[in-house]
């Protein structure tokens, strides 16, 4: 293979490269933007208008994961059994 050759798949490789990265770029600036949120489930509306969990929404757009855990005010609602305890402590 020629000289030539090569230097003009690189620079085609690269061009994709380059195209791959400006298209990345792109969609860090459009999920740094305005995110439609449901003010009361606090579902997402996607960029086709459909409308998503939070958990779902972000797993397709993003590359972070979810670790479920429950607040201490969801907890006292949900599991107030397991709460006694600590309202008791802080009340003294």
């Amino acid at each position: 293979m020629g000289v030539g050759r090569r230097i003009v798949e690189m620079q085609a490789r690269l061009a994709a490269q380059i195209k791959e990265l400006h298209e990345q770029a792109e969609h860090i600036r459009t999920l740094r933007g305005i995110v439609p949120i449901c003010a009361s489930c606090k579902k997402i509306r996607d960029d086709s208008g459909f409308w998503q969990q939070v958990e779902v929404y972000v797993k397709a757009n993003t590359e972070a994961e979810f670790s479920h855990s429950v607040c201490p005010d969801c907890m006292v609602k949900l599991y107030p059994e397991f709460c006694e305890d600590k309202k008791d402590k802080t009340k003294e």
